[in-house]
């Protein structure tokens, strides 16, 4: 099971507890942890079912490579950390 978890910064607009889903990528994974929490998914996801701008992802620490798929894979005992980007300007 991969355990998704959602940054303090994003549950500020909808609450949503951690949870453990399966999946072989991020992408299959955090799809399901949003099945269970539908309100988080316009913070994370655009019309698309893209990643948005202002969301980074981190499987087991490290963000992921592939921003466009979330085809990093994932196994059971991973964790995947949502958050909200920083950007400068």
């Amino acid at each position: 099971m991969v355990r998704v978890v959602f940054a303090p910064a994003l549950q500020r607009h909808v609450a949503c507890e951690p949870c453990t889903v399966d999946g072989a990528s991020a992408m299959q994974a955090l799809l399901q942890a949003l099945d269970g929490c539908p309100a988080m998914r316009g913070y994370v996801l655009d019309d698309q079912g893209n990643l948005r701008r202002h969301v980074a992802v981190f499987v087991d620490g490290a963000m992921a490579r592939d921003r466009v798929c979330l085809s990093d894979a994932v196994t059971s005992g991973s964790e995947i950390y949502v958050v909200q980007a920083l950007s400068g300007g």
